[in-house]
């Protein structure tokens, strides 16, 4: 069966939660009710399925849903419009195989049709230097480093422009 990336829904929440596990730190711990959460106010949640089972996932949110990262509200307080990349996590065994790049070509793709920037944040401490190439690769910039004290995070903002992956 060829793979297929389609929308999310609350069944595939358990397995996003593994996967999101499977990618700490980078990925951002959160509990079943937060994933819950995020799936509700997500503007774009997809996932990258082989036959019936997930393998990775992306969640988006647009600007000024009720979400209280800080990382997501230094984009807010700077942009009035982008396509904010919460997370993008792929299963153990299944990375460097493509997926996290399909699920970005699909963002992409989404955020382009809105005439959109598509904005992250890649943790720098604890330091994701493979998640910083991933971004860097798929044309993202290198906006400023943030730091909260005990964590700091680099943002990355990728134009329409530069969207054509």
């Amino acid at each position: 069966m060829e793979p297929v990336i389609r929308n999310l829904n609350i069944d595939d929440l358990e397995t996003m939660l593994e996967i999101n596990d499977q990618g700490l730190p980078g990925t951002g711990k959160v509990s079943l009710e937060e994933m819950a959460a995020l799936l509700n106010i997500a503007e774009l949640a997809i996932g990258w399925f082989d036959g019936r089972n997930l393998r990775g996932f992306v969640i988006c949110l647009s600007p000024n849903v009720d979400y209280g990262s800080p990382n997501y509200a230094w984009f807010n307080e700077r942009y009035q419009e982008f396509v904010y990349v919460d997370r993008v996590a792929v299963a153990d065994g299944y990375r460097g195989n493509g997926i996290g790049s399909e699920l970005y070509a699909s963002v992409f793709k989404f955020a382009t049709t809105r005439n959109l920037p598509v904005a992250a944040e890649v943790s720098l401490n604890p330091p994701n230097p493979g998640s910083d190439k991933f971004h860097l690769r798929h044309g993202f910039n290198q906006l400023t480093a943030v730091n909260y004290g005990d964590k700091a995070v680099t943002m990355y903002m990728k134009t329409i422009e530069d969207s054509n992956d």
